[in-house]
């Protein structure tokens, strides 16, 4: 049976899903998340943490909060959201208010390269990167498709950690971070 968003996010309003039940919507399915092991958290953190030094007015970061498109409720270990916390009171940020999306990644780098890649590329979130512990490297995926049959990224790069990454908002590039920065 798929869920879709709306069913979902019903389900947390009546407490039948709570955050004891470490699951996200994905594509109409509830997907159990993964267990976060030490890489993971201190990643997220040190991701976290740069971004937030980073960002000009009018922009936050969202750490492990659910976004709503338009079939799936991810969950990313990170976004770079418009405007300020309280602009998400009473609802989940969507597409339009997203200008990156960060999955770390090590059990689960398969999932989110194809899965959340998909669900990224298909509600047009105009960067997406994923930070892939196994291989070291933080792959950055840019130029959306947006929703169509097979939606994509259009460019991809991958950073090693002796190079830096750009963080891009609005087609602007904001700050550079070294990537051995951001790797446990």
């Amino acid at each position: 049976f798929r869920l879709s968003v709306n069913q979902y996010a019903e389900m947390i309003r009546l407490d039948i899903l709570t955050e004891d039940d470490r699951v996200e919507l994905l594509e109409g399915v509830l997907v159990a998340k993964m267990v976060r092991n030490p890489p993971h958290v201190l990643s997220t953190k040190l991701i976290t943490d740069a971004l937030s030094r980073s960002l000009p007015a009018g922009w936050h970061v969202s750490k492990e909060d659910p976004a709503r498109t338009s079939e799936s409720a991810p969950e990313p270990d990170c976004m770079v959201l418009r405007g300020g916390p309280r602009d998400y009171g009473d609802r989940w940020p969507g597409p339009n208010d997203m200008a990156l999306v960060v999955e770390v990644a090590e059990s689960t780098l398969s999932r989110d390269r194809v899965v959340k890649q998909r669900i990224y590329a298909r509600a047009a979130i105009p960067v997406f990167w994923l930070v892939n512990l196994i291989d070291r490297r933080i792959e950055v995926y840019s130029d959306p498709s947006g929703p169509n049959d097979a939606p994509d990224y259009q460019t991809s790069r991958h950073y090693g950690p002796d190079e830096e990454i750009p963080l891009i908002l609005d087609g602007l590039e904001i700050a550079r971070f070294a990537v051995r920065d951001l790797l446990p």
